[in-house]
C-alpha cells in the first residue's frame, strides 16, 4: 500500500514529526511503500503562493496513494475542500493549531474556521490522545465514529543516572513557542535563588523567533542567565547525553495532545513536573512527579523547591517513573494501530 504523509517543512526533529517518523518508518519496516511530503512554508497561516504548493504537491499524489495530512498543514488546504473528501483524504492531528498559545486572535480565528471547516469532511481523523478525541467531536464537528486514537509509541531507551554532580540538572524539551510554557518555567525557577540548580531548554527556535529573544531577554532580566542553557534543535546523540544526566524533567505547557517528552522521561526514569494541559498531566502519577494546574506559577515553583531540595524524594520519584515508564505501549505496537486505523 502506497502512504503519503504531507507535512508542512522541513521536516525537524519536534515531537510531532517524532511522531510522524516513526510511524513512516514503521510502515515501511512493514512493506508499506510511506514517505513524507514536504510542503512548502512552517506556519498554517501560509499565504497563497504557499497553499497553492501545497494543493500542488496534493494533486500530484499517486492516485493509488492513502493522503495523509499532518494537521499542522491542515489549514493550508483550506482552499481544497472537496478535494480533499473526493481523495478520502485522513488527517493526523496532534493537537489543532487554532489552539496554539500566543497565535493573535485574528489568526487563531483563520485557524479554528479553517479546522472546523475541513475535519469533518475527512474520511478518517487519528489523534494522539483521547483528550484531543473529545476536543474535536465537541468543538470541531467531528463523528466521534471517525476518529481513531492512537497514541504515541515509545522507544527503547536506558535508564538516566541523573547528573551525580552539585546541582540539580533540569531538563525541558519543547519548541519554543508561547505554548510551551517556558517563560512560566524560568519564572518559577527564578524563585529558588537559594538552591543549586541548572535548566538545560531543548527546542527549536526557527517556529517564532520573536519569542524565542523574549525568552533570552527574560533569563537576563530574572538574574538566571548562568543557570540556563538553550540547547536548540539538539541531534539524538545531544539528546540522549542530556537525558541521561537528568535529574527532573519540566514542562509548564499549555497544551500537550499528548506529550512525547513527558513520556521519555518515564520511559527513562526521569521524575516529572508538568502543567495539566490537554493531556500533558495524564501519563504522570502523583510517585513518579507532579502536576499543577495552567498559568500556577507559584505553585509549580513550590513543587520544583520540594524535588530539587530532597534528594530521597526524587530518587523515590525516579524509581516510579521507570517503574511507570516500562508500561508504556512500544512503537511497533502502534504502528499496527495506525495501519489498523489507515485500513491498510
Amino acid at each position: 500500500m502506497r502512504i503519503a504523509l504531507l507535512v508542512p517543512g522541513p521536516f525537524s526533529i519536534s515531537g510531532g514529526y517524532t511522531y510522524d517518523r516513526a510511524v513512516l518508518d514503521g510502515l515501511c519496516a512493514a512493506g508499506h511503500d510511506a514517505r513524507a511530503v514536504a510542503l512548502a512554508g512552517r506556519h498554517p497561516l501560509a499565504d497563497a503562493a504557499a497553499r497553492a504548493s501545497a494543493s500542488a504537491a496534493f494533486d500530484a499524489l499517486p492516485a493509488d496513494a492513502v493522503a495523509v495530512i499532518d494537521g499542522l498543514g491542515l489549514p493550508a488546504f483550506r482552499d481544497r475542500a472537496e478535494a480533499l473528501a473526493a481523495r478520502h483524504t485522513v488527517g493526523l492531528i496532534h493537537h489543532p493549531t487554532a489552539l496554539e498559545t500566543g497565535t493573535a486572535e485574528a489568526d487563531r480565528d483563520i485557524l479554528g474556521a479553517a479546522e472546523r471547516a475541513l475535519m469533518p469532511l475527512l474520511a478518517r481523523v487519528i489523534v494522539t490522545s483521547a483528550v484531543t478525541a473529545d476536543r474535536l467531536a465537541a468543538d470541531f464537528g467531528v463523528d466521534p465514529r471517525r476518529i481513531a486514537v492512537v497514541v504515541p509509541g515509545t522507544a527503547v531507551a536506558p535508564r538516566s543516572a541523573g547528573s551525580g554532580g552539585p546541582h540539580c540538572v533540569l531538563l525541558s524539551v519543547g519548541a519554543l513557542v508561547p505554548r510551551k510554557g517556558h517563560g512560566m518555567l524560568l519564572r518559577a525557577l527564578a524563585r529558588l535563588f537559594d538552591l543549586d540548580w541548572r535548566l538545560t531548554i531543548v527546542g527549536s527556535a526557527a517556529r517564532d523567533p520573536v519569542h524565542t529573544a523574549s525568552l533570552h531577554a527574560l533569563v537576563e532580566q530574572l538574574g538566571v542567565a548562568q543557570r540556563v542553557t538553550f540547547a536548540g534543535e539538539a541531534d539524538a546523540a545531544t539528546l540522549d547525553s542530556l537525558w541521561r544526566g537528568a535529574d527532573i524533567f519540566a514542562l509548564a505547557t499549555q497544551w500537550e495532545g499528548y506529550g512525547m517528552a513527558i513520556a521519555e522521561a518515564l520511559k527513562r526514569g526521569v521524575p516529572v513536573a508538568v502543567t495539566a494541559g490537554g493531556a500533558a498531566g495524564a501519563l504522570v502519577s502523583p510517585r513518579s512527579g507532579v502536576v499543577c494546574a495552567i498559568d500556577d506559577e507559584a505553585t509549580l515553583s513550590k513543587s520544583l523547591r520540594r524535588m530539587i531540595a530532597d534528594g530521597d524524594l526524587r530518587r523515590e520519584m525516579a524509581e516510579a517513573a521507570w517503574t511507570e515508564g516500562q508500561t508504556l505501549p512500544d512503537w511497533p505496537t502502534q504502528v499496527g494501530k495506525f495501519a489498523a486505523a489507515l485500513g491498510v
